[in-house]
């Protein structure tokens, strides 16, 4: 689809996560050139504002917001998620993009291995409490950043243990963690908005450079499936599906094990449950939150 049939839609309100840099911060840019109203998260309101402004100038147009919140920090999340909520009647997207990856083992401001917290834990909170509004979105959607080097087994008693940590197993962890999750929230929400994942390629970021000391390819080719899932017509209605070069591909088989979808959904109800909304602001919530 030409950039052209983008800015002929009707402008949408879109949050991505971890927008400072990378990825993140191409999709963001690219949304924005489309003439969608682009809500940029960062680590920190400095670095979130930082990027805003050099979002605005590629696009002659300022319907850029701002929020921030170290996804480190589950009550940082819930702050910003209240802000969020407060703010928007609608949400049209959620792009669940931030990721860190960890060459030695660190544990988050509750506890928890720090990738398995930023990728994982972070992002399926921030989901539940921007359910509603995604809801009152005409074709909400939600957009799963994850990654083809994503883990073919799962063993969630060992996810915390610093034993069993090694900075690729954990990040390819998390980014299972993001398909079950993907896949779990698209059967029972099926019908009420769409969920996807993607991977985005190998591209030249510094979680790529951290992680794996090499080069990939640029940050406008590794935005195009995040922009695409976002506001393309023809996904309007596409959901459960993990897309790689805007094709939908085939995942690990393990990432449609229903069994394992639920424990990892129960028990990450389970671990943020001190920091999640009632279950009686919406319907959604009920239903989502009564597993735990």
């Amino acid at each position: 689809m030409s950039r052209q049939m983008y800015k002929n839609m009707k402008g949408k309100t879109i949050l991505i996560t971890g927008a400072t840099d990378g990825i993140g911060k191409q999709t963001a840019t690219e949304l924005h050139k489309s003439g969608h109203h682009i809500i940029v998260h960062g680590r920190t309101q400095a670095s979130a504002e930082r990027a805003a402004k050099e979002i605005a100038g590629t696009g002659g147009d300022e319907k850029i917001d701002v929020v921030s919140a170290d996804f480190g920090d589950l009550a940082q999340v819930k702050k910003m998620a209240l802000a969020i909520s407060g703010k928007y009647d609608k949400l049209d997207v959620l792009i669940n993009n931030a990721g860190i990856y960890q060459n030695r083992f660190q544990q988050s401001a509750q506890g928890f291995e720090l990738t398995f917290a930023v990728n994982h834990l972070a992002h399926f909170m921030l989901t539940l409490y921007l359910l509603p509004l995604i809801i009152q979105a005409q074709n909400g959607r939600i957009v799963n950043v994850a990654s083809m080097t994503h883990a073919t087994s799962l063993n969630l008693d060992s996810i915390n243990d610093p034993q069993h940590f090694g900075g690729h197993s954990s990040y390819a962890r998390s980014k299972l963690c993001n398909l079950l999750f993907s896949n779990y929230l698209a059967r029972e929400a099926a019908g009420l908005f769409t969920v996807n994942a993607l991977h985005p390629g190998v591209v030249s970021t510094k979680l790529l450079a951290k992680g794996y000391g090499m080069q990939g390819i640029d940050v406008e080719l590794g935005a195009e499936t995040s922009v695409f899932l976002a506001h393309a017509q023809e996904v309007e209605n596409v959901t459960g599906k993990y897309f790689v070069d805007k094709k939908a591909r085939h995942p690990a088989k393990v990432a449609g094990d229903e069994d394992l979808q639920k424990a990892l959904w129960k028990k990450t109800l389970a671990i943020t449950r001190p920091f999640l909304p009632s279950p009686d602001h919406h319907p959604i919530l009920q239903r989502l939150m009564q597993l735990a």
